[in-house]
């Protein structure tokens, strides 16, 4: 049914409506490599080596997330400015997604630079990058070698988008946990003395007796908008023990759906009857991603499912707001005899990422722009800031002070030196760099715990764990084809319209179900599974199956 994104969400609680940034031209990545020298000698910032090849040239770039505005004296995008010559005006999306992407195609109204997506790219919004990356960009070549098959479009073979995650060169340390999994605020654990919920109704039992202690906060929380509606659908597979394939579940290599299984029914039976309760926002089914994060950030909300990455920004206004006990800790919880399975080895985003559009006028200038961030100095200044202002460096180590953390954790400081807006979609390296530091701060290991909130050690300490990824079992190595949720159902075909029905079907019957009067349950999801049945579900399952077999297939090993 719903995909999954699996990116960390760097949009503020504020929508925006364009922003148009004096970036300036472009350098060869051999340019961009070199680097600045302090007084010293030590490294600090990506050199300005302007290409006598390339013209100073303005880009426009379409980014599918709400962001806010940086500030005009931002000190990233100013060296971006200063030392790459491209400028880049940045529109941000306002209101719904699809609607703004239908409007977009309708018109042939284009960006060059755009965020992948699949309805853009049936619609052959992208030009081809295979060749150009060939001829034009050897970081990005290298940067993507060991998955360049995984990567191009099944249907034409060709590369559209670069991912922007989950490809990994050096040491891996998960640290914090961005997944999916059942949240509770850290304040409801430290006076409910550090419990450690395993199935629904030990979750809920936690929520029920801390809302009877403090009748103003909101008990659990979800999310039906948009195509963020995951937080709603995918809970069941995970109770039932099977990683996040979207809306199906995957055994032997053989997809089916789920939504109108009884591990569906037995979770929403389950919303049903807290809702009857009073536990359950009566508001969370019709509100959109902004209230929801709003509320989040209010320090209002006990408890809810969701993949971390979805609330982070209300958690971090939270953090800003030096609400650390209302930021939140995640369980995995499961039914009687299902086996854990929330947390997966990093996958590749395919079709996430920037793509060049075909209204682009010169698109090698374009790759050649985005391969010069793909150098060890220009990612260390992406990720960890500029030397000595926003990191040191002890022993060959990165590490940062009190108060450099504590500007990172500031979401206005961030809007004056972070690039957050434009990074989040660029390719990007992540593991450890080659001199042995983390790519960024929040993955290299003492600096992840020394960066903690005194709370947040206090929690650790009580469940015994270093890190927020502890929670979770340590996944084994990923299948093949994984994950389902990445599958192109491509636009117009039975499997698209058939997971376009099951979604509508979903919106519609899942809020009756859950506000149902306990005694009206039943006749409500009899309703809803019929309707399933009517959907042509099996073209989707059809679809999702013969993707798998491909995959497996083309992805392996040989």
């Amino acid at each position: 049914m719903v995909k999954k994104i699996k990116r960390p969400v760097l949009a503020t609680l504020v929508p925006v409506l364009a922003l148009g940034l004096t970036l300036t031209g472009c350098t060869d990545s051999k340019d961009a490599a070199s680097s600045t020298t302090s007084p010293n000698g030590s490294q600090t910032t990506p050199a300005a080596t302007q290409s006598n090849e390339m013209k100073p040239v303005t880009l426009s770039l379409f980014i599918d997330s709400p962001y806010q505005q940086p500030t005009p004296d931002n000190k990233i995008y100013k060296m971006i400015k200063e030392k790459t010559g491209v400028s880049l005006k940045m529109e941000f999306l306002v209101g719904d997604l699809q609607q703004k992407l239908g409007v977009m195609i309708a018109g042939g109204d284009y960006s060059d630079i755009m965020t992948g997506n699949d309805k853009l790219i049936a619609a052959g919004a992208f030009i081809p990058l295979e060749d150009l990356i060939e001829k034009y960009a050897p970081n990005l070549k290298k940067h993507y070698a060991n998955v360049w098959n995984q990567m191009k479009d099944p249907a034409s073979g060709h590369l559209y988008v670069l991912p922007n995650y989950n490809v990994f060169s050096g040491q891996f340390n998960e640290t914090a946990y961005e997944g999916p999994g059942f949240y509770l605020q850290k304040d409801v654990l430290k006076e409910m003395g550090y419990p450690t919920p395993k199935t629904l109704d030990e979750y809920f039992d936690i929520i029920a007796k801390y809302k009877a202690k403090h009748p103003d906060m909101i008990g659990f929380e979800t999310l039906n908008f948009d195509w963020r509606n995951f937080p709603l659908l995918n809970p069941p597979e995970h109770l039932a023990g099977h990683p996040n394939d979207g809306g199906v579940i995957v055994e032997n290599g053989k997809a089916q759906i789920f939504a109108d299984k009884d591990i569906a029914k037995t979770y929403y039976k389950k919303l049903n009857e807290i809702n009857a309760q009073g536990l359950m926002d009566r508001e969370a089914l019709v509100q959109n991603y902004d209230q929801y994060l709003a509320k989040i950030a209010s320090g209002r909300v006990i408890g809810m499912f969701d993949q971390h990455w979805n609330f982070g920004d209300g958690e971090r206004s939270l953090i800003s707001q030096n609400k650390i006990g209302s930021t939140y800790v995640g369980f995995p919880l499961v039914y009687p005899g299902a086996k854990e399975y929330y947390r997966d080895r990093p996958v590749l985003n395919i079709n996430r990422g920037y793509g060049i559009s075909t209204k682009a006028k010169d698109p090698v200038q374009i790759i050649k722009f985005l391969d010069s961030l793909m150098t060890e100095d220009w990612q260390k200044t992406l990720q960890w800031g500029i030397q000595g202002d926003d990191y040191l460096v002890k022993d060959g180590k990165f590490a940062r002070t009190p108060e450099q953390r504590a500007k990172a954790d500031d979401n206005t400081w961030k809007l004056g030196n972070k690039a957050e807006a434009f990074f989040a979609n660029l390719p990007k390296m992540q593991g450890t760099y080659s001199d042995g530091n983390a790519t960024d701060p929040g993955t290299q290991p003492q600096e992840f715990y020394d960066s903690l909130k005194p709370q947040d050690q206090e929690v650790l300490k009580a469940y015994n764990h270093k890190t927020w990824a502890e929670f979770f079992k340590t996944p084994d190595e990923n299948p093949v084809y994984y994950p389902a949720w990445s599958i192109d159902l491509v636009d117009g075909s039975p499997a698209k319209v058939a997971n376009t029905k099951m979604n509508d079907l979903a919106v519609k019957y899942l809020p009756k179900a859950i506000l149902a009067k306990p005694d009206d349950f039943e006749g409500v999801w009899k309703d809803y599974v019929d309707q399933i049945s009517k959907s042509n579900f099996k073209a989707y399952e059809d679809r999702i199956n013969d993707q798998i077999s491909w995959r497996i297939k083309n992805w392996s090993s040989k």
